[in-house]
């Protein structure tokens, strides 16, 4: 085999690897958007939190004061939470935590969450008014 057939087939070899790699990473993403879906829309409540997050603790008080159990997802504690917080940040222009959702609906973060208690539309969203 000649030097030129010889690069050649190397240059096909890492096309291929290539391609592998990205369709790898396009499937992983779906993958990660297609979780982060199912947890919106699969369950009352959403979270979107970090353990050892101070606003997080804040989000998940308010809703045990509302007797109200969410579905919580501790992005430090997963290998994909970085992941799924790029998916957020496409769906909301956030990434910070926690970003809640109530139904499928877009609450934000620890502030926002409290300012929705405060005013009543929390407990609208949540059909307990």
């Amino acid at each position: 085999m000649g030097r030129v057939q010889l690069s050649l087939v190397v240059a096909m070899f890492s096309v291929v690897l290539l391609i592998g790699h990205v369709a790898k990473e396009a499937k992983a993403s779906s993958s990660v958007s297609a979780f982060v879906q199912n947890a919106i829309y699969s369950n009352k409540i959403t979270i979107f939190s970090k353990s050892y997050c101070p606003y997080c603790l804040r989000a998940k008080h308010i809703f045990s004061e509302l007797h109200e159990q969410p579905f919580v997802v501790e992005l430090d504690l997963r290998d994909d939470g970085g992941q799924i917080q790029n998916v957020i940040l496409d769906m909301v222009g956030r990434s910070t935590v926690p970003q809640v959702f109530v139904n499928g609906k877009h609450i934000g973060g620890s502030d926002d969450l409290k300012a929705a208690v405060l005013s009543g539309q929390l407990q609208k969203v949540l059909g307990t008014s």
